[in-house]
């Protein structure tokens, strides 16, 4: 799927409400970006922000941030807030691994929707499973350690598994056809998943944690 280049991405950015634009300032403190204590749910490359946007709108008492570094994609995700007052959501736009400059111990899940797979083995660093993004991660989460992702593509799937499970996490759901799973697993879909779905294509997904 393409996206389109928004010419004016860094005016749209700066004008929203909803761009946290030096999240260095608040590590450690998120907790007064959104005046409250709830927990704060992290999406690493949020795309134009379908998923994000939906799971904010359907959980209220859960706070959520969502991380884009494309400023383009960045825009058309403020756009697509439009119309709407969603008060437990954040964006940045920036590159994931800055994750440990804009947050302390602070949380409580990570989501890897449809993460750009790096299928060959030369670029297996690049994934977010890998065990450097891993590590990043432990720096970040409150306390107890929670992954959830999705992706169409078996060689990250495979690869995603075999980093979480060396890295000592449990699995709680792991779907090999997310869209035909029995057990009806909550499941917000991306833009991707949304035309994948149409094509009838075979879904992966994992529910892992860490509890210390």
């Amino acid at each position: 799927m393409r996206y389109n280049v928004i010419k004016n991405a860094d005016e749209i950015m700066n004008n929203s409400v909803y761009l946290v634009k030096d999240p260095e300032k608040y590590k450690g403190k998120w907790n007064t970006v959104f005046n409250n204590n709830n927990p704060i749910c992290l999406e690493l490359g949020m795309g134009r922000g379908s998923f994000i946007i939906e799971m904010a709108k359907k959980h209220p008492n859960v706070n959520y941030v969502g991380l884009e570094r494309d400023k383009s994609q960045t825009a058309t995700a403020i756009n697509n807030i439009k119309g709407s007052n969603i008060s437990n959501l954040k964006i940045i736009c920036s590159d994931a691994r800055d994750i440990i400059n804009f947050f302390g111990k602070e949380i409580d899940t990570i989501y890897l929707t449809f993460s750009e797979p790096w299928p060959k083995r030369q670029d297996e660093k690049k994934r977010f499973t890998h065990e450097s993004y891993l590590k990043l991660y432990d720096r970040i989460f409150k306390k107890n350690k929670h992954i959830i992702l999705k992706t169409d593509n078996k060689i990250l799937f495979a690869s995603a598994l075999e980093s979480l499970s060396q890295y000592w996490y449990s699995f709680d759901k792991v779907s090999l056809d997310l869209h035909n799973d029995e057990r009806k697993i909550e499941n917000v879909m991306t833009d991707f998943e949304k035309q994948y779905f149409k094509e009838r294509r075979q879904i992966y997904y994992l529910d892992a944690s860490f509890k210390q």
